[in-house]
């Protein structure tokens, strides 16, 4: 991590929040957070997951079906099984294309239309996930970011939990069971299906599979052993940063009618559309000042070489 920041323009140390693997990060503006994420190759890389409240832990939606409904943990096996087989009974009524031999297709189906699932939608794209963390975000927001070349060479070297996590791949039907619905274990695997969702990859998305549904991603990823950040939680303050990162991702076109291909993404689009204006500052109803005065300020330029150059 000491590289990512040292090219941004401030330097502070983040706090460990769980031993040496989880580390928490706080950005006060949005320029400084792409100074973190431009000054270093390495965040190509990593994951990102976007939440718009940052208290939230890194749970997947199953989990918290947990916590909501009471079920008894000696039944979670049992009763994810049964969602699953009335899922896969069901589903052909409504799509002719259903997963051939593939755990993960599944269960993303079943993630894309809202079911509960083990799965944690991640996105190889820090913009993408901003654009989540800031987008309905009213306190303060969280990006997440997994070092996935490390989790990959811990996953290699050495067994987690007892467990060779090359062997648990979650796409086969038979290790699924064996080493993620017990729930006896404590790893996080990575990767996708072999056929991908259409909103996955709008999203240049990944997923994050966790083995263990009563722990969070962090408590488990804090028990990895060696050493080296395996997971950074970048506070975002959204009173401070949300206006100017929502128009920078905006620019990117980076919004809900890109991220989710249909009239559905379009229709969601449709909220920022009502808060952006290339003409006026909605603030004010005033005419923006690039519009008022249209020739190209030497400030422009003079910020990033560090000298002024002219403008003619």
């Amino acid at each position: 991590m000491e590289k990512a920041a040292s090219g941004g323009a401030k330097q502070r140390a983040g706090t460990k929040t769980a031993g040496t693997r989880v580390m928490t990060y706080r950005v006060e503006t949005w320029s400084e957070f792409l100074d973190i994420i431009q000054s270093w190759q390495g965040f190509r890389n990593w994951c990102f997951r976007g939440q718009a409240d940052a208290r939230w832990s890194l749970r997947p939606s199953l989990a918290r079906h947990i916590e909501v409904s009471k079920v008894f943990h000696k039944a979670w096996t049992r009763q994810e099984e049964r969602i699953r087989r009335i899922f896969e009974r069901k589903s052909h009524l409504f799509t002719v294309d259903t997963p051939r031999d593939d755990e993960l297709e599944w269960l993303a189906l079943m993630q894309h239309h809202g079911a509960p699932t083990r799965l944690l939608d991640f996105t190889w794209s820090p913009y993408v996930a901003a654009f989540f963390a800031l987008e309905r975000a009213t306190e303060d927001a969280a990006i997440w970011a997994v070092n996935l070349p490390l989790l990959w060479d811990i996953n290699v070297r050495q067994p987690i939990d007892g467990v060779n996590v090359e062997e648990a791949d979650p796409r086969d039907a038979k290790a699924f069971r064996r080493y993620f619905l017990p729930n006896k274990h404590a790893f996080v695997w990575q990767g996708d299906p072999f056929r991908m969702p259409q909103r996955v990859v709008a999203q240049s998305g990944t997923f994050l599979v966790t083995s263990h549904l009563g722990m969070t991603v962090e408590a488990i990823l804090a028990r990895y052993p060696g050493k080296g950040e395996l997971l950074v939680k970048f506070e975002l303050p959204v009173a401070k940063l949300r206006a100017v990162a929502m128009s920078s991702l905006y620019d990117m076109n980076i919004t809900q009618a890109t991220l989710f291909p249909g009239l559905d993404g379009l229709a969601r689009s449709m909220a920022y559309e009502f808060e952006y204006s290339w003409e006026v500052d909605l603030a004010t109803d005033e005419t923006v000042e690039a519009l008022r005065h249209p020739r190209l300020p030497a400030s422009v330029f003079a910020r990033s070489r560090g000298k002024g150059s002219s403008a003619s």
